[in-house]
């Protein structure tokens, strides 16, 4: 949605009134307290008209600062601030976070994107408002209406137009507000599947002509299936696309499609053995290992399929790694097996050779490509003070003057040699000079010390210097801030449950958003996570996620993220081996 002209009045009490009592007959499904909350009768509200590029009239409500409903020919829409606080509000459907680029682009939601749920897609008729999510994120991110019925769409092999969309996050509407980003919600307990099979590998959907992805959150023991896609084309096209490489045999490789799976099976298992599962992760779900590991270690352009494979099932492919002793296997409770030990010294894990780097790394969009994330470099600076200009200024500098470490070593050296001001006897003593005395000498001091060691000289020149850091990340310009860089602050905290939970602050300081590594760890992590403001630092947030989650977040950030464990605090928290979470 694009703005025009704007004009702004406030509200009166009847106004209020009329727009609650609309609310209700647009939405049935609020309640009275839902909706004094939604449409509040103290806090200020106000009605902006705008004009859009097509010239539709469009009647803006607003209130916190927010919008959070719309009108267009006497129909009224909610926002997705609103729907963020009420996510229920509309039927949603899900699509994959690269297709929010084009919708926000001004394109409509194709049915091929949709991602489909076990319990199928919701019900809805033509014309019906619905919602869009995206997958592993119940918040919507778009407001669009049904083109047509889901019994249609069904009917179509969901092919064709599937919603006109009417406003998304990041579009202009969006803008007016205070541009937060969509909170981070779990996405509703869905009715298991067959836990015996269908959590094992990836699910075929014949009426849909499209590979199912097995998605397990071990955690809320949610389960959950998602329709993969290549680029903008379902797997069933994608197959028959000589481009890419999917579940069809390689031209070039004379073995057969299930030798071939055989392989792949094989070489994802030692992967996510090698690189992924520690010590401290046993006894591991053999669920969540499929899901959270073996998965992600899938090479770019291969799709993992158990059922392709001469195993057809995770537990018998599971079970010939334990007849090599590479891992053991135990059901620990009725039904549901983990893997207790694995052997890292095993000449099959250890001989392996990782060919490919892991897909799992938080990328980033530029553009249309995806890259993966970079830690930036990060320096400890230091900017001259007034009071320390006339120790500077014979080299050069000035008040403000940013200087390295280094090179505050290398003017102080030189102004003590070309000052003569090294002590005849001893060499290792400084004699200080009228200048040196204001710049380093507190004022007890002043009358008493007349020399000192060298170390103790640069020691406190740094001491007097205005701390400062540079970080530059990959392709951008250095910047430049006051202070010291605060470090990823990791830590627990107990819920009014009993529940332990894990807190992470501070990551936008190192480009990350806190919203990616939330979705990642909820996935990793098999537990729910929300991000949230953080409490008392201005425009930013924090990830929450129940558990201790403290050695999901070590492997992420140190050895994935490769950032310097220096610039990272509460690592020691982790829970100790055998220690419940």
């Amino acid at each position: 949605m694009h703005p025009g002209t704007i004009h702004t009045t406030h509200w009166f009490a009847f106004c209020r009134r009329k727009l609650r009592a609309d609310v209700m007959a647009a939405f049935p499904t609020l309640g009275t307290d839902q909706v004094s909350v939604l449409v509040p009768g103290k806090e200020e509200l106000n009605i902006v008209k705008l004009y859009a590029h097509r010239g539709d009239a469009v009647t803006v409500y607003v209130s916190g600062g927010n919008p959070i409903l719309f009108e267009v020919e006497k129909n009224l829409y909610p926002t997705v601030y609103a729907l963020w606080s009420y996510p229920d509000l509309l039927p949603a459907f899900t699509t994959w976070p690269p297709v929010l680029e084009k919708l926000v682009g001004g394109a409509d939601l194709m049915l091929p994107g949709l991602v489909v749920p076990p319990a199928g897609l919701p019900q809805v008729q033509k014309g019906d408002l619905c919602a869009i999510a995206l997958l592993g994120n119940r918040a919507p991110v778009a407001v669009g209406v049904a083109a047509m019925s889901t019994a249609e769409m069904l009917t179509s092999g969901l092919k064709g137009r599937g919603f006109s969309v009417l406003h998304t996050y990041q579009d202009h509407l969006w803008r007016s507000g205070d541009k937060s980003s969509p909170p981070s919600l779990a996405p509703l307990a869905l009715d298991p599947p067959d836990l015996s099979e269908e959590k094992e590998s990836v699910q075929a959907d014949p009426a849909l002509q499209g590979d199912l992805r097995r998605l397990t959150l071990e955690g809320e023991e949610e389960n959950g299936e998602v329709q993969r896609m290549c680029g903008e084309k379902s797997l069933s096209e994608a197959s028959e696309d000589p481009s890419v490489r999917g579940l069809n045999p390689d031209p070039t490789d004379s073995k057969t499609l299930q030798e071939q799976m055989d392989e792949l099976v094989q070489r994802c298992f030692l992967h996510a053995l090698k690189c992924q599962v520690r010590k401290a992760d046993l006894p591991l779900l053999t669920s969540t290992f499929l899901g959270s590991h073996m998965l992600s270690c899938c090479p770019e352009g291969r799709q993992l399929d158990i059922k392709k494979s001469s195993y057809k099932k995770l537990s018998k492919f599971l079970q010939h790694m334990q007849q090599e002793q590479i891992i053991q296997v135990k059901e620990l409770s009725k039904g549901v097996e983990s893997i207790v030990a694995v052997d890292w010294k095993h000449p099959r894990i250890t001989s392996f050779v990782i060919a490919e780097p892991s897909p799992t790394s938080q990328t980033i969009q530029e553009g249309s490509r995806e890259q993966p994330y970079h830690p930036p470099d990060i320096k400890s600076l230091y900017c001259v003070p007034a009071s320390m200009t006339l120790l500077f200024q014979e080299s050069g500098h000035k008040k403000g003057s940013i200087l390295e470490g280094g090179e505050v070593r290398t003017i102080i050296i030189n102004y003590v040699k070309r000052n003569d001001l090294v002590d005849a006897d001893n060499k290792n003593l400084v004699k200080l000079d009228p200048i040196l005395c204001d710049c380093i000498l507190e004022k007890n001091e002043q009358h008493t010390v007349m020399k000192l060691p060298w170390d103790s000289l640069l020691t406190r020149c740094l001491e007097k210097l205005q701390p400062v850091y540079q970080v530059t990340f990959p392709g951008q310009e250095p910047i430049v801030k006051k202070g010291r860089i605060c470090p990823i602050d990791i830590t627990l905290a107990q819920r009014a449950s009993n529940k332990k939970v894990t807190v992470v602050r501070n990551l936008e300081a190192y480009g990350l958003d806190p919203c990616s590594v939330a979705a990642i760890l909820q996935q990793r992590c098999q537990a729910s996570a929300t991000v949230t403001p953080a409490p008392g630092a201005k425009d930013s947030l924090q990830v929450q996620i129940q558990g201790n989650q403290v050695h999901h977040l070590s492997r992420l950030l140190l050895e994935e993220y490769q950032l310097p464990r220096k610039h990272i605090q509460g690592l020691e928290k982790a829970p100790k081996p055998g220690k419940k979470k």
